[in-house]
């Protein structure tokens, strides 16, 4: 396992980040990221509240009606064990999922996009399918799941790195200097 870590600024990296070829291709996976069926939501960090609640009544205007119930009734998120977790509908769709044509997407970014705010959507979400993990400082791996199939039969076509297809969020979450410094690892 050691073998297959590198280490960036005390970041470590699971070299499969830098191996693994990905490129999302939503008409095959129709935005499985957002409706994967689970108990838990995506992560969420406690300044990320803080940002989703600024521009919550934005996002809003782009949701089903049931997503605005369950914000208004039960919030968007919850806590288990210290740890923060996105609210999801029946187990399955994001609070924050709306659909276009049968696609799931982000609220928060269309907001994003469309309405000039500084918040993508949580770091969580916008690294996937890098999850970071906790051992004494920051672990990244890559984290397999079937309903990306199609995202790395498509990146071998492109042939896209993961560590290049997530360069916005890894850049957004350790910095310029530190993405160079992973880019330059061979």
């Amino acid at each position: 396992m050691l073998n297959n870590l590198i280490n960036i600024d005390n970041v470590l990296v699971n070299k499969e980040i830098l191996e693994t070829k990905f490129t999302c291709n939503l008409d095959r996976c129709k935005g499985a990221c957002c409706t994967m069926e689970s108990d838990f939501g995506a992560p969420l960090l406690a300044d990320e509240i803080i940002k989703i609640n600024e521009i919550l009544p934005k996002v809003k205007k782009y949701l089903p009606e049931r997503q605005v119930e369950e914000i208004e009734t039960n919030g968007f998120y919850f806590e288990i064990e210290g740890d923060l977790m996105i609210s999801a509908i029946d187990k399955q769709d994001c609070v924050f999922v709306y659909y276009h044509d049968d696609i799931a997407k982000c609220a928060i970014e269309k907001v994003y996009y469309e309405e000039d705010t500084d918040f993508i959507k949580p770091i969580s979400c916008h690294l996937f399918p890098i999850r970071i993990n906790q051992f004494g400082g920051d672990i990244l791996k890559y984290e397999v799941y079937n309903e990306c199939s199609s995202a790395v039969a498509l990146g071998k076509i492109t042939e896209i790195p993961l560590s290049e297809f997530c360069e916005d969020a890894l850049k957004r979450k350790y910095g310029i200097d530190w993405y160079e410094k992973l880019k330059r690892y061979k």
